[in-house]
């Protein structure tokens, strides 16, 4: 196996080849479990969905947000359902508007085909406020060392070769 082909002369190994394979895998399958998988939660509702219903679903939508999971609310039209879009809208505001305090929008109200749905993330801590649970640890200012690189240009003596 070659390492360095750049190098002159060029630097090789010599492995053992499933030995090779066996440690790609590996080294792949770690990757694998590093990535993270972002999870998204969908609620479904009608135009005609009742306000207790929706309540119960928007419960859980405010659970899965606080626990970092994106939220899809759906409003899914049937029938002659589909000529009063605005009583969804409508219902997708409100949804938002109770959500405040714990998402933001990502993807605003939008219609496609026979469904109408809107994309709700978590809302990312400012860095002024504090959660509950947080502990304050107590920070010292930074003092920063001044250094000085000092160089001093030594004179060199040159011989001066006789002239002929």
């Amino acid at each position: 196996m070659e390492i360095a082909p750049n190098t002159d002369p060029p630097v090789c190994k010599i492995v053992n080849y499933s030995k090779f394979l066996y440690e790609k895998e590996k080294k792949e399958r770690e990757a694998r479990k590093a990535q993270t998988k972002i999870e998204i939660k969908e609620i479904r509702l009608r135009p005609k969905t009742g306000g207790n219903h929706r309540d119960f679903k928007v419960r859980d939508a405010r659970k899965w947000l606080l626990s970092g999971i994106k939220v899809r609310v759906t409003v899914r039209f049937r029938g002659r359902e589909i000529t009063y879009p605005e009583l969804a809208l409508e219902d997708l505001r409100e949804i938002a508007e109770s959500l405040k305090d714990v998402a933001e929008i990502e993807q605003a109200p939008n219609m496609e085909g026979k469904t109408m749905y809107m994309m709700l993330t978590a809302k990312r801590p400012s860095s002024g406020a504090s959660k509950p649970g947080d502990k304050e640890v107590e920070t010292k200012p930074e003092v920063k060392a001044s250094t000085k690189v000092e160089t001093k240009e030594t004179a060199v003596p040159v011989k001066a070769e006789p002239s002929a």
